[in-house]
């Protein structure tokens, strides 16, 4: 494992339980045994185990090596070498007492600017890895709704054109002698004027022959 990698996996096993003060040392320039040491405290025997437990299992979890684990006994100090790392968790009273920074502290790494840009970089990948998902959801979603709108005009168009099928079958029960509104009365009155007028004429013909009939007398 890279060690840059087998140190971020460290710091992070470490934060996951708590540990204070965590510190990582570059020792490259002063040993060959390993490259890197951390410093980190616990504040009770448990929380110690703890910690020794998670840099364990997260580095294994990543497939890199554990060579030994020293100090779980009593909780005060324990050792756990990775190899090209060591890592020393120790409870305050321990830690101040033996003092490792001083011993080892020449070449102190920054934690904080290399988490913030493995961080960074962490967020932009899965952004990008959902952006494509976001924008076919959104694809998906608005030709389905498009759907629907053009499923819902549909029935619609038939119901606008009812009024004009039912203005056209009234039309032909106007009389063609002029407007007359719907209706059993007054589609009555244009009958009975009509018989009115026929039956006028009828006693003006029986008169006129009876006058030339006197006329012809004389």
């Amino acid at each position: 494992m890279d060690i840059k990698k087998l140190q971020a996996v460290v710091v992070d096993a470490l934060e996951d339980v708590k540990a204070h003060d965590i510190k990582v040392f570059d020792t490259m320039h002063l040993t060959s045994m390993f490259d890197r040491l951390a410093v980190a405290s616990g504040t009770s025997n448990r929380q110690t185990k703890a910690l020794a437990a998670s840099v364990r299992d997260k580095v294994k979890e990543k497939g890199g090596d554990i060579i030994s684990i020293e100090g779980e006994e009593t909780g005060e100090w324990v050792l756990v070498d990775l190899g090209d790392m060591v890592v020393h968790i120790m409870q305050p009273a321990i830690r101040d007492y033996y003092r490792l920074e001083e011993i080892w502290g020449d070449k102190e790494v920054k934690l904080g600017a290399a988490k913030r840009k493995s961080a960074k970089a962490a967020m932009d990948a899965a952004e990008e890895a959902t952006e494509p998902k976001k924008r076919s959801r959104a694809t998906v979603s608005s030709r389905a709704t498009q759907a629907s709108l053009d499923d819902d005009d549909t029935p619609k168009k038939p119901a606008r054109k009812a009024p004009a099928k039912k203005a056209a079958a009234k039309t032909p029960r106007v009389p063609s002698g002029g407007v007359v509104k719907v209706g059993a009365r007054k589609s009555a009155a244009p009958k009975k004027a009509a018989a009115k007028t026929t039956a006028a004429p009828k006693p003006a013909a029986k008169r006129a022959p009876r006058k030339t009939a006197s006329k012809t007398a004389e």
